[in-house]
């Protein structure tokens, strides 16, 4: 017959390996919960971003006041013309030629910027990551991202060139800082 020390000894070995087993399954979940916190967090930071973009434009109340007055003719070519041009500061408009680069938001600006003394030195493409230590920024994944957001819409919308992934120069008709060609 096992004696009662035996028997307690037995116990506790099977209570200290459960013991064991429930750390290391506590350990995963908590790994698991620590990487979906920072996917969150992306999803937060990008509905953010989203919401920042496609978010309503803010127009002076004057505008109405003196549409009011005009004569229907001028309304119209004032419209026409009103849409051709950039909001200021409202999103990256279409790059056409003559158009200033004040119109892009200060972020737009220090990217061109960069871009713009890299073409003028006659150095190659730069890479978000090397933009982000540029601009004094922690390079990590986030504030990469940030910026690689940024350089894709500009690319998109004619300001920047892509010709190797993740490579970005100015497009080929921008000088830059000016605006036109």
């Amino acid at each position: 017959m096992p004696s009662v020390v035996g028997l307690l000894e037995q116990r506790e070995l099977g209570a200290r390996r459960r013991v064991d087993e429930l750390r290391e399954e506590a350990d995963r979940v908590q790994a698991e919960l620590a990487v979906a916190e920072r996917e969150w967090k992306e999803w937060v930071i990008a509905r953010s971003r989203v919401g920042e973009v496609l978010g309503p434009v803010d127009e002076t109340a004057d505008h109405d006041e003196n549409e009011q007055t005009m004569p229907a003719q001028k309304r119209a070519e004032e419209a026409s013309s009103a849409s051709m041009a950039a909001k200021p500061k409202s999103q990256v408009p279409m790059w056409r030629e003559g158009l200033d680069a004040s119109v892009l938001s200060v972020d737009y600006q220090r990217i061109l910027q960069a871009l713009t003394d890299r073409h003028r030195l006659r150095q190659g493409p730069l890479t978000c990551q090397e933009m982000a230590v540029l601009f004094g920024l922690d390079a990590v994944p986030a504030k990469v991202e940030e910026l690689r957001s940024k350089a894709k819409r500009m690319v998109a919308r004619g300001w920047l060139a892509e010709r190797q992934p993740g490579r970005f120069t100015l497009a080929q008709d921008v000088t830059g800082s000016g605006g036109g060609s």
